[in-house]
């Protein structure tokens, strides 16, 4: 694709396909476009073959009785998010090592998504044995990890210069000059930020839209965070590192806030699909690479806090039973606990999308600010 329209390109109109801001917007849009109109199709299919989520499976009655008219409700949804970010990204970047490895994130994480929801549906376990599904991402986050540290090509925003030791520094929010090297520790550091936001969306995916929508607000701000690294000029002169063909990354960020906006389409409330661990799993990961993969781990950390607080809730959850046998929450994840409390569900919903954009704000703002 991108072959003809290179060819295309001693056209005046056609020239436009050179820039990344161009196909990103085209990329996104095209995602878009191929969500809704792949939606419908899904969702039939998925209905006529009864593959739906059994939303009174919890170990909660009152989560129990507040979901149970969702019962049924379509699941494995999140195949049409992984399919437009694939089509679209092939179409409109080009495939550098990191869209590559992008990629191959995004259908690992998804493959393993849908095994697991597979075994849901077909068995009476509750879904894949944790050890199990973890070692597996574990193995798909140290893989990107590995690609990434040895492709990836790093210049100091203070000294334009290139090193190659910097594929393994990470960069500090608010400071100029501050970073650190990790060398070989790199790898697990990468690793744990592609499977951790990988299951940070994944415990999100509770209420309607909640997911999702919180994901077009963090993938939009990485799409701008990327095209700022890779973009020489803006990157030295907000003092950001820059790094080549991260304006590639943007264009996949794109493809996947355009596709996640398509999903959205039938999942916010009353939803018609789930994404199911199958969507969850591929977005949350794809995020992480591509933070890794431009070396904005930090604006990933602020545009994704949604995710990462509804994880902490989680951990202080299990923590303080373990340890004194009294729960924080009524029910863990955060999101849970407000709809318990007697908030309507898509009420919680559109404040947390209202906390996402705030957070994709300052996520932002952070590029500017050191």
């Amino acid at each position: 694709m991108l072959w003809f329209l290179h060819r295309l390109s001693e056209t005046p109109v056609f020239n436009l396909m050179r820039y990344v801001t161009v196909r990103g917007v085209l990329a996104a849009g095209f995602a878009f476009v191929v969500s809704v109109v792949l939606g419908p199709r899904l969702i039939l299919w998925l209905r006529r073959r009864r593959i739906g989520e059994e939303t009174t499976k919890t170990d909660s009655q009152e989560l129990n009785r507040l979901h149970g008219v969702k019962n049924g409700t379509p699941t494995m949804g999140g195949l049409m998010i992984v399919w437009s970010t694939l089509v679209a990204s092939l179409l409109f970047a080009r495939l550098v090592p990191s869209v590559v490895t992008l990629l191959l994130v995004l259908c690992g994480m998804a493959a393993i998504g849908f095994a697991d929801d597979w075994i849901k549906l077909s068995s009476a376990r509750k879904g894949m044995r944790g050890r199990t599904k973890f070692l597996l991402q574990w193995i798909v986050g140290i893989a990107a990890a590995i690609v990434l540290y040895a492709t990836l090509r790093v210049e100091a925003p203070h000294t334009g210069v290139a090193d190659r030791s910097l594929a393994s520094a990470v960069f500090l929010p608010f400071l100029k000059h501050w970073y650190f090297y990790l060398g070989a520790a790199f790898m697990v550091f990468a690793a744990f930020v592609v499977v951790g936001f990988s299951n940070a969306v994944n415990l999100t995916d509770g209420l309607d839209g909640l997911a999702a929508g919180s994901a077009v607000f963090c993938s939009g701000a990485m799409t701008v965070a990327a095209y700022v690294a890779g973009h020489k000029e803006l990157a030295s002169y907000l003092f950001v590192p820059y790094v080549a063909d991260a304006g590639e990354v943007a264009i996949v960020m794109a493809a996947l806030c355009g596709a996640l906006l398509g999903f959205l389409w039938f999942n916010c409330y009353p939803a018609k699909v789930f994404m199911g661990d199958t969507g969850a799993l591929a977005v949350g990961g794809v995020l992480g690479a591509a933070a890794v993969a431009t070396k904005q781990e930090a604006v990933l950390l602020f545009a994704g806090l949604v995710f990462v607080l509804e994880t902490i809730s989680v951990m202080l959850q299990v923590l303080s039973f373990k340890l004194t046998g009294k729960r924080i929450f009524r029910i863990a994840p955060l999101h849970h606990h407000f709809e318990v409390s007697g908030q309507h569900e898509n009420a919680v919903t559109v404040r947390f999308w209202i906390v996402a954009a705030f957070c994709a704000l300052f996520a932002l703002a952070t590029l500017k600010v050191r």
